[in-house]
């Protein structure tokens, strides 16, 4: 259903070279790319991660209550990526750990302070 989210940011680079890294893990790569928009897939038949310099020109802000979550297949992963996008400059927003029945979770915010998190189920 949904085939892309993108994201604001006020310094693509940033944006890129944090993306780059953290998305690697979940074997995402660019799929496309422009001077203010650059993407990240696994396939360019599945969903994907977008950044983006604000079309308007005004400066790119953080949604309140505005979240991507990012799906992955086992515990060890929600905590990796955790810990990678810290690593990356991310900050943390809530620890890996179970959120109810079936449920695991690690929330953070990318540079650009866009909430995101590494989830699986079970």
């Amino acid at each position: 259903m949904i085939g892309y989210v993108t994201l604001g940011t006020n310094d693509l680079g940033r944006a890129a070279r944090f993306y780059d890294a953290l998305l690697a893990t979940l074997g995402a790569s660019r799929f496309m790319e422009s001077d203010r928009f650059i993407a990240w897939t696994v396939s360019p038949t599945t969903p994907a991660l977008g950044v983006a310099l604000p079309f308007d020109g005004k400066p790119a802000t953080v949604g309140n209550g505005t979240m991507v979550a990012l799906l992955v297949d086992s515990r060890a992963k929600v905590d990796a990526l955790h810990r990678q996008a810290l690593d990356l400059g991310g900050s943390d927003e809530g620890a890996p750990g179970p959120r109810g029945e079936g449920f695991y979770a690690g929330y953070f915010r990318d540079p650009d302070g866009n909430k995101l998190n590494a989830f699986c189920m079970g």
